[in-house]
């Protein structure tokens, strides 16, 4: 069943929605990315959801047209109040209201469907089902219909992606043989929603709230700086990427979004605008640097299994002692008795396990050795047993869950171990950060990463007593409530905040305006503590955007409730960037050159975002020069990394041709 908001004219289905954009999902990432494609690329774009509750089985959280046309409504809202234009194409559609968007209702995505929804003539097709099987079915279905359309995939499962990625650009390659290299490079993209959100949520549970982005095997880090006091140095940084809103500190403010006005954070300042915003905090962009070789946890198995985790310090201690005994007495049976060292020992292990004949008739010291040697062999038999059953135990609850150890301060409380909590326990992991997860459910998918990093795990709900206090609340550092729903990491979040006041707390919340109402409350409640609420929809819909357009992004930053992209860009196409200086090319709250690959076109790597292959020290051409001189002309063939704002990266792609049609 079709739905139209209003009804479109009575005309053929495809021709209208010729090379338009398609996005097939049933959660909150496919309304944004809807929301994304319409409103900031100004695309004509079909959305496909599942039935409305109440028609085949019980209701989804954020689906439905209802919830759709809300979301619409006031991002155009939004949109109008700031004067943006984005919703227009060009094509004659200049109504920028809810209507923009079409929506399709179906159970699947099926043949019908995508024949319903002129996936035959897109442009791009989204696939953001939280299902991965029901995406790759849906990618398959869509390559076969259509071998040319740029297909943007969410899969949780990294390796498979690598592998479907694969498989889809063969199967474009062999339906269109004289397809050009750089669109079949860009006609399957597989990405994962928890992959972009999870550093983003895991530097807020740090301090100084820094965020990591990699590129060309570096680690590019941006880091929130509070304002300097008189006198103070400032670090030297290589630009400032943004100002954090004028009311960060003030509990009657807003977190800075869209809305917030002159108030709210600036992105991509120029030098005017960060020398006049006295008092304001910053993100800047620091030395970039090479990651070094990731530490594993150490996990209990094999031969490498230290004594330590199998066998407790006081059973090791006891051993020790026995041992001790048993060659002091070797040691005083060769000086006593004159017998070889080697005999004498054998003859005291005898004794200590009872195996000898009685010394009968030999000398007392002899005598007073045996008697001895039985005596610590009394002693050995229940260190024997003790240490049977701690490795027994040990390996029984080597496959279980750790329970947090009594001492524990400074940790992380991680609430969620569903796909984004868990990708956000792994962050954590390597940075190093000592975690303490809650889940209610025993099958959830991060137990098994959990027990395979011996991450202790209090399994119980967390709205119930109790079950916070297990987690060590009142000694932890910060509180990540990463669950899928809002009140429960609402009422999460205010236990915790009544139980230790200046505890730095991270909501992930689906609304804008309940997170917003959240924020004001919790900050003018705990005005000194830190308070960030943070939607995981919001963070990966621009990824997906720039994906259904054919470029690259390597990372998400988030300012407050904006969001700012790191994207690989080809200077060929973009008069804003052909033959002008990096400083010419720099246009504030838009975009910013940041780096040139100086690697020669057929040398580049074409995924600047993953990392190098090996130890990363071998020698290979190219790579990314950071500090540009302002006077560096941008030749047509260089590739360059640049911070955009969403909008500014929108103008970008609309002044080249929008999207190339294939």
């Amino acid at each position: 069943m079709l739905g139209h908001v209003p009804p479109l004219p009575q005309q053929p289905q495809r021709s209208p929605f010729s090379g338009h954009m398609v996005v097939c999902g049933d959660d909150a990432l496919a309304q944004r990315l809807a929301v994304e494609l319409r409103y900031v690329y100004g695309e004509r774009v079909t959305l496909v959801l599942p039935p409305e509750p109440g028609t085949s089985g019980p209701e989804l959280p954020l689906t439905g047209r209802g919830r759709a046309a809300a979301l619409f409504g006031r991002m155009s809202s939004a949109m109008s109040r700031n004067g943006g234009n984005g919703a227009g194409n060009g094509d004659g559609d200049t109504n920028a209201g809810v209507e923009a968007v079409r929506i399709l209702q179906a159970a699947e995505p099926s043949d019908e469907a995508f024949e319903e929804a002129g996936v035959a003539t897109a442009a791009a097709l989204a696939l953001v089902y939280d299902d991965d099987e029901r995406n790759i079915r849906a990618a398959l279905t869509a390559r076969r219909l259509n071998p040319r359309v740029r297909l943007v995939i969410r899969l949780y499962n990294r390796k498979l992606g690598q592998h479907l990625e694969t498989l889809l650009d063969q199967a474009a390659a062999v339906a269109s043989p004289g397809i050009d290299q750089t669109v079949l490079d860009a006609s399957t993209t597989v990405l994962s929603d928890a992959d972009t959100a999870a550093p983003a949520l895991a530097a807020t549970a740090l301090s100084g709230s820094s965020k990591v982005i990699r590129a060309e095997g570096l680690l590019l880090r941006a880091s929130e700086r509070t304002p300097p006091r008189d006198g103070q140095a400032v670090h030297p940084a290589l630009c400032t990427l943004a100002l954090l809103s004028s009311t960060t500190h003030d509990p009657a403010g807003t977190e800075g979004s869209d809305s917030s006005g002159d108030e709210g954070p600036r992105l991509l300042p120029d030098q005017a605008e960060v020398a006049a915003a006295t008092g304001r905090g910053t993100i800047v962009l620091e030395a970039v640097s090479r990651p070094g070789p990731s530490g594993r946890v150490r996990r209990m198995g094999g031969r490498g299994a230290p004594l330590g985790q199998v066998f407790s310090r006081r059973l090791r201690w006891s051993a020790l002692g026995v041992g001790t005994a048993v060659l002091g007495l070797a040691v005083a049976s060769t000086f006593t008795t004159g017998d070889e060292p080697v005999h004498a020992a054998y003859l005291t292990l005898l004794d200590l396990f009872a195996m000898g004949d009685p010394a009968i008739g030999d000398p007392t010291a002899r005598q007073v050795i045996q008697i001895l040697s039985g005596v610590a062999g009394l002693m050995l038999l229940p260190l024997l047993v003790a240490g049977v059953l701690e490795a027994f135990g040990s390996l029984r609850t080597a496959s279980a869950l750790r329970r947090p150890p009594r001492g524990l301060s400074g940790h992380v409380v991680l609430l969620g171990l569903g796909k984004i909590g868990t990708r956000v326990l792994v962050q954590l992991r390597e940075l190093g950060i000592p975690v303490v997860c809650v889940e209610d459910d025993p099958d959830a998918r991060g137990i098994p990463v959990a027990r395979r990093l011996r991450v202790p795990v209090v399994l119980g709900d967390v709205t119930q007593e109790g079950v916070l206090e297990a987690a060590k609340i009142r000694r932890s550092r910060a509180l990540l409530a990463l669950t899928s729903v809002d009140t429960t990491n609402l009422e999460a979040a205010l236990y915790a905040r009544s139980v230790k006041p200046d505890l730095r707390v991270t909501l992930r919340l689906f609304d804008d305006e309940f997170a917003t109402a959240v924020y004001r409350t919790l900050r003018t409640a705990h005005p000194q503590a830190l308070t960030r609420s943070r939607s995981v929809s919001h963070l990966a819909a621009p990824s997906f955007a720039v994906a259904m357009m054919g470029r690259q992004i390597l990372g998400a930053v988030p300012v407050e409730r904006k969001v700012m992209l790191f994207a690989a860009v080809e200077v060929a196409g973009h008069p804003q960037l052909e033959g002008r200086t990096v400083e010419q090319a720099f246009r504030a709250g838009a975009w910013r050159v940041l780096a040139l690959d100086v690697a020669q076109p057929a040398d580049r790597r074409p995924d600047l975002a993953m990392p190098e292959t090996g130890d990363g020290t071998e020698d290979r051409p190219g790579g990314l020069v950071w500090n540009l001189h302002p006077g560096y002309v941008l030749q047509p063939t260089d590739r360059v990394v640049i911070a955009a704002t969403r909008r500014g990266l929108a103008e970008l792609l609309r002044r080249r041709g929008s999207l190339t049609r294939h």
